[in-house]
């Protein structure tokens, strides 16, 4: 059933069709009101898939593309491990012969709408980052034809789109805006979250000319309830960055505090908690082993290009960047403070990782505890996890030297740890259960909440060093005294 806000949508695009400034543009916009566009996804991973479903619901046939052949086996047959897909299901759509997938390129030919897609992991030179990006524009460059639109999701430096996607589907004759339409639509998901519906988050679109733009707002505007448009794709990609960095200088700035309040026996949970109670001029993060690759990765490394390019020195980003990325490093030293308080060293200690995932229910461990896994084995640990969402991490993903499966988090599997390391909030009620079992626990999400004097939490680990000064026996005379600036800090 078409809902308000399509219908009001629908009558604006239409609008939009005696408003295209080429006749190419008007007849796609045409194909998109009345849902007859064929649409090409390509890139079927967390941004892709989903993106595809919600087009093929929306009444567009897609074909979706990709070059894992299981994949495409198990998308075809109508099954996908993505929560957000399966919570719609693929089967009705492929059924109704409006979903199908292949890894067949020249599929491309017969499209009049191309969604880009894939994923650019990046690196601090963007080359490596881009590389499977520009295989993919590669692809839609040898089907370009006239009067196709070609939108740009995967996440680049801003002038990306111009500078590199533009330079390939240009290199064979064709001109963007008059011959072909090109914009960019940076991704904006929420993976495994399901408070937000994607219906519900505004699209960032800019676009090569204004018929470009034009089309990608139509057509977005069929999936989503509010399209944000801007004045360039350089726009669009810097709106992107913008968010990823926001969220990297936020997390260095707590996880900076973390450090600071554990030095000053403060607990850092306890001075975010009460902040976020005032009902303007804040916005609550919390500290943790460091920031995932998705945000760090690209945010560094598109501000790196924006640094070559403009010759601006974005300092305070910079100085986010280094803070996050001793986190890794900080987490280390308190399991080794843990260890220590057992007359442990981390060489030979069998440390116990309840959760890697990053983002709940997405089977993908996260980086940073890739990071702590592998200076860990570096010094002599044996590492173990337990994670029903992501069965395996391949001796490619961490510096351990070894695959690693999933152990089930039972209570003999607790006990025979020598520390339990928490360092995603995703484990939920395994947390009792942790504490109940463990000699130790490594706490850098505050997901057990309490103090203990078996709990080292991230930020105030201090709490467990009061704990165990509470009882001390003899007279008072006899007990250690605090030095004179140590008693007025705590004050």
């Amino acid at each position: 059933m078409t809902t308000k806000a399509q219908r009001a949508q629908s009558e604006k695009t239409m609008n939009h069709v005696d408003r295209m400034q080429s006749k190419k543009a008007a007849r796609l916009m045409g194909r998109i009101v009345d849902r007859t566009a064929r649409i090409g996804v390509l890139g079927l991973g967390e941004g892709g898939l989903p993106l595809a479903v919600d087009l093929a619901g929306a009444g567009f046939t897609i074909t979706a593309f990709d070059t894992d052949q299981a994949l495409i086996a198990s998308i075809n047959n109508g099954r996908s491990q993505l929560p957000d897909v399966l919570r719609v299901g693929l089967e009705p759509l492929a059924g109704r012969g409006k979903f199908s997938a292949t890894s067949e390129t020249a599929a491309l030919a017969n499209l009049d709408i191309v969604s880009v897609c894939t994923s650019t992991p990046a690196d601090w030179a963007m080359s490596a980052a881009l590389l499977p990006l520009v295989r993919t524009i590669e692809h839609v460059a040898a089907h370009l034809h006239t009067g196709m639109l070609v939108i740009v999701e995967s996440v680049m430096y801003p002038d990306a789109t111009d500078d590199v996607v533009l330079a390939i589907l240009e290199g064979r004759g064709l001109r963007a805006g008059r011959d072909f339409f090109l914009a960019a639509a940076p991704e904006r998901i929420a993976p495994g979250n399901p408070l937000v519906a994607r219906r519900k988050i505004p699209k960032v679109i800019g676009g090569i000319t204004h018929d470009c733009r034009r089309l990608a707002s139509a057509l977005y505007g069929t999936v989503v309830d509010s399209v944000v448009s801007v004045s360039s794709t350089r726009a669009a990609e810097m709106v992107h960055l913008l968010e990823a960095t926001f969220r990297t200088v936020n997390t260095a700035l707590v996880n900076e505090l973390a450090l600071l309040c554990d030095r000053m026996e403060l607990d850092v949970w306890e001075v975010i908690d009460a902040a976020r109670t005032k009902p303007f001029d804040f916005m609550p993060f919390y500290p943790g082993p460091g920031t995932g690759a998705s945000e760090s990765q690209i945010g560094g490394a598109g501000l790196w290009t924006c640094r070559s390019t403009s010759n601006e020195e974005p300092r305070l980003i910079d100085v986010a960047e280094r803070v996050n990325a001793t986190m890794p490093f900080a987490v280390v030293d308190l399991i080794t403070e843990a260890l220590a308080s057992q007359a442990q060293t981390i060489r030979g200690a069998a440390l116990l990782f309840a959760g890697v995932s990053g983002k709940r229910q997405l089977d993908e461990p996260d980086s940073a505890a890739l990071s702590v896994m592998t200076l860990l084995a570096a010094r002599g640990a044996q590492i173990t996890y337990s994670d029903p969402q992501v069965a395996t991490v391949p001796a490619s993903a961490w510096g351990g030297g070894a695959r690693l499966d999933s152990v089930p988090l039972t209570p003999a599997a607790l006990v025979e740890a020598d520390c339990v390391v928490i360092l995603t909030d995703q484990i939920g009620c395994a947390a009792e259960n942790i504490v109940r079992h463990s000699r130790l626990v490594v706490d850098a999400r505050n997901v057990t909440r309490r103090d203990d004097r078996k709990i080292f939490r991230l930020g105030a680990s201090h709490r467990r060093a009061r704990l165990r000064r509470i009882p001390l026996p003899g007279p008072p005379s006899a007990r250690p005294k605090r030095s004179l600036a140590k008693s007025r800090g705590s004050s």
